[in-house]
C-alpha cells in the first residue's frame, strides 16, 4: 500500500513538472526496484539564454565564466567542434597531464580578498572551455582569457594575424619585461626560453602540440572595476601555433606552481579561489577569488598535491554510488588519487573501476536500447520518440565523506555515459564537476563543493 501510494506522488510530481515545461530534473525512488533516478523530459535541453549568475556572498572578487561557443560568451570561436572532435582533443590533454603526472620528460606522446568573475564554456586551447573577462595594462585593455587549473603560466597574444595588436606593451605605463637573471625569470624553469634583448622569455607547449612563446613581463591586472593586481605576472606571446582560428585573447593559469595567478594574489586572496562551471553554452557561471564567507554550505574533502607535479590539485575518491548503491571499489584501484581539472572534459577513471561503474549503470538502462559508440564514449543509448526518459543517479563519493550528487548533465553527454576508462592518474574531468562551486582552498589543504551553484 505504502508502495502504491510512493509511486503515485511520484507521478503526479513528474507530470507536474513535465506540464510546467522548462529545465527540470527531480530525483525519485522507484518503489519497485528502489533505484534512483534522474528524470529529465526532452526538450529541457533546450534551455532559455541566461548570461548572468549571482554567487555566494564573499570578501573578494568574483567574475563571470562563460562557455566558449554559447551566446553568453565574449569571444565565440569561429567553428563550433563537433563532438568526437572534443573527445579528440580530450584525449590527448587526459595524456598530456597523465604524462606530467607520472614524471616522463619528452614530447613524443604529445600529439598534434574574494573576487568574482563571469565565466563562459567554450573549447579552444586543448579543451580548456571556459573564459574570463579581464583588464591588463594602464589604461587596461581588455582581455578575454581561457582559465586553466591544469597550467601555471598566463599569456596574452601581443600580435596577431590580421595587423592589428590585441595588446601593446609600449602602450602601457606600467608594463615592464623581466630581465634574464630575475627571480620570476628563474621560475619558469622548463617553460623558460633563454633571452632576447636582455629580456626573459618563455614558451609553453600544451597537450596537442600547440604553444605560445614571447617576452616575460609584469603589469597591473583589473579583475573587477575595484579589484587590481600590481606586478601582475605573464607572457606577452609574439608567437602561437595552433591558436590560428580562436578569437580569444589568451590563457589565465590558475595551477598550483609559483607562476599561476593563484599563487601570485596568496597574500590578498589567502590561495584560494572557486569556480561554478555552467551546464550548457547559454548560462553563465563565476569564477571566485577568495575564500567564500559561508563555507559550511561546502562538503569538504582534503586536497591532495604531488611534489614532481606542483601545478595539479587533487583528490582522493574512495567509492562511487549508482543508483543510490555503492559500487563497492577497493582502495587500492583509487589509493592514486584523481586530478581535479577544469580543462578535461571526461572523468577518467581506472580501468576496473570504470568497468563496475558502466555495468552498475547498464543495468538501471535496460528499459532504453543502446545506441552505438560515440568515439572513446562506450556506454550510450537511444532516447528517439521518447517524452521524457530517466537515468540513474551518480554520486562521487570522496575521502571524509563528501558525495557529489551528479547533475543530469555531469552523467550524461551526447545521450551517453560521460565517463572513460584509463590505464593513468584518473582525472575529475568539467562535465562532472558542471553546476557545483568547486571550491580550491589550496592554503588549508582543502577541497569543497557546493551543489546547485549555477544551472
Amino acid at each position: 500500500m505504502a508502495g502504491a501510494q510512493s509511486k503515485d506522488r511520484y507521478a503526479r510530481k513528474l507530470l507536474l513538472l513535465l506540464l510546467c515545461g522548462g529545465y527540470y530534473s527531480v530525483v525519485a525512488r522507484a518503489a519497485d526496484d528502489a533505484r534512483s533516478y534522474k528524470v529529465l523530459a526532452v526538450g529541457s535541453l533546450k534551455a532559455e539564454v541566461v548570461c548572468s549568475v549571482t554567487p555566494a556572498p564573499s570578501s573578494g572578487a568574483t567574475v563571470p565564466l562563460n562557455h566558449r561557443h554559447g551566446p553568453c560568451s565574449p569571444a565565440p570561436s569561429a567553428k563550433v567542434p563537433t563532438i568526437l572532435e572534443l573527445l579528440q582533443h580530450d584525449q590527448l590533454r587526459a595524456k598530456y597531464i597523465q604524462r606530467r603526472w607520472s614524471g616522463k620528460k619528452g614530447t613524443d606522446d604529445l600529439q598534434p580578498l574574494d573576487l568574482t568573475l563571469p565565466t563562459t564554456l567554450g573549447t579552444a586551447l586543448d579543451t580548456l572551455e571556459y573564459v574570463i573577462t579581464v583588464g591588463i595594462g594602464s589604461p587596461a585593455v581588455t582581455q578575454t582569457m581561457m582559465i586553466d587549473t591544469g597550467s601555471d603560466v598566463s599569456w596574452v597574444r601581443c600580435n596577431s594575424t590580421d595587423g592589428t595588436t590585441l595588446f601593446d606593451p609600449s602602450k602601457s605605463t606600467t608594463y615592464a619585461p623581466f630581465s634574464c637573471s630575475s627571480v620570476a625569470c628563474t621560475q619558469l624553469g622548463n617553460n623558460g626560453n633563454n633571452c632576447s634583448n636582455s629580456q626573459c622569455q618563455y614558451m609553453v607547449q600544451y597537450g596537442d602540440g600547440s604553444n605560445t612563446t614571447g617576452t616575460y613581463g609584469s603589469d597591473t591586472l583589473a579583475l573587477s572595476a575595484s579589484d587590481t593586481v600590481k606586478g601582475f605576472q605573464f607572457g606577452c606571446s609574439h608567437h602561437e601555433e595552433g591558436f590560428n582560428r580562436e578569437k580569444f585573447d589568451g590563457l589565465m593559469g590558475l595551477g598550483g606552481d609559483a607562476q599561476s595567478l593563484v599563487s601570485q594574489t596568496a597574500a590578498t586572496y589567502g590561495k584560494s579561489f572557486s569556480y561554478c562551471l555552467p551546464p550548457t553554452n547559454r548560462t553563465s557561471g563565476f569564477l571566485t577569488f577568495g575564500a567564500p564567507n559561508v563555507t559550511s554550505a561546502f562538503v569538504t574533502t582534503p586536497m591532495l598535491r604531488w611534489p614532481r607535479v606542483p601545478t595539479f590539485y587533487g583528490v582522493l575518491l574512495q567509492d562511487i554510488s549508482v543508483g543510490g548503491t555503492l559500487l563497492g571499489i577497493q582502495p587500492t584501484v583509487l589509493s592514486n588519487g584523481s586530478v581535479m581539472d577544469s580543462g578535461t572534459i571526461l572523468t577518467r577513471l581506472p580501468r576496473r573501476a570504470y568497468s563496475a561503474l558502466s555495468s552498475a549503470f547498464r543495468s538501471g538502462m535496460t528499459r532504453y536500447p543502446r545506441a552505438a559508440p560515440v568515439g572513446i564514449l562506450d556506454t550510450c543509448y537511444d532516447f528517439t520518440g521518447l517524452r521524457n526518459f530517466s537515468v540513474p543517479t551518480v554520486e562521487l563519493v570522496f575521502d571524509g565523506g563528501a558525495v557529489m550528487d551528479l547533475d543530469y548533465d555531469g552523467i550524461m553527454i551526447s545521450d551517453c555515459l560521460a565517463f572513460a576508462a584509463t590505464s593513468g592518474v584518473s582525472i575529475i574531468g568539467n562535465v562532472q564537476q558542471r553546476t557545483f562551486e568547486v571550491l580550491h582552498d589550496v592554503g588549508q589543504g582543502v577541497f569543497g563543493f557546493r551543489s546547485g551553484a549555477c544551472s
